[in-house]
């Protein structure tokens, strides 16, 4: 018996990279979703962030995207961690520590995954206004599965001296068509 891939559906990616050309890296990122059978709708632009956790590493360039696959959110994480890899990476680094690029699944239409190395919605989706502002712009009237409360609330939900930490530096044209 053959299984029956997922229908395709929306799928929203928060990406961050502070090591590097950090732009390129974003790029790049967005190139291998692209050829890995993400079909692109719409990026937002980036924003330079400061670091979240660990405070002593480079600032952060951050952009959310959203997509349309039927890959499987297991699929989707291994094409993740493949261009993760392929810029350089080291899965082996303390968390939250500086990196080339992160590409992370925020939310997934339809679907929520609780597993030991992949949760969707992303665990720590509604603490980060450097994922919720840039995710706004491309998402803000999708609603959280959990929470029942559109992306673009959550985000008016963080503090404001929070949200101004997030400073756009590019509009949406950085990534061709």
């Amino acid at each position: 018996m053959t299984s029956v891939p997922p229908p395709a559906r929306r799928v929203a990616l928060a990406l961050g990279s502070n090591l590097g050309d950090r732009e390129a890296h974003l790029r790049a990122a967005v190139e291998g979703l692209r050829a890995g059978g993400v079909t692109i709708k719409a990026v937002s632009s980036i924003y330079e962030t400061p670091p979240w956790g660990v405070v002593e590493q480079p600032a952060f360039l951050n952009a959310a995207l959203v997509g349309v696959t039927s890959m499987s959110a297991r699929d989707l994480l291994l094409l993740a961690k493949r261009i993760e890899a392929a810029a350089g990476r080291n899965f082996d680094a303390e968390r939250w520590t500086a990196r080339p690029i992160d590409v992370d699944l925020a939310l997934i239409e339809g679907e929520t995954v609780a597993d030991p190395d992949l949760v969707v919605p992303h665990v720590l989706l509604t603490e980060r206004s450097f994922v919720l502002v840039p995710l706004a712009e491309v998402a803000g009237g999708w609603v959280h599965p959990h929470l029942g409360v559109t992306i673009a609330t959550l985000r008016d939900a963080r503090p404001a001296e929070e949200r101004a930490e997030v400073v756009p530096v590019r509009g949406s044209e950085w990534v061709a068509d």
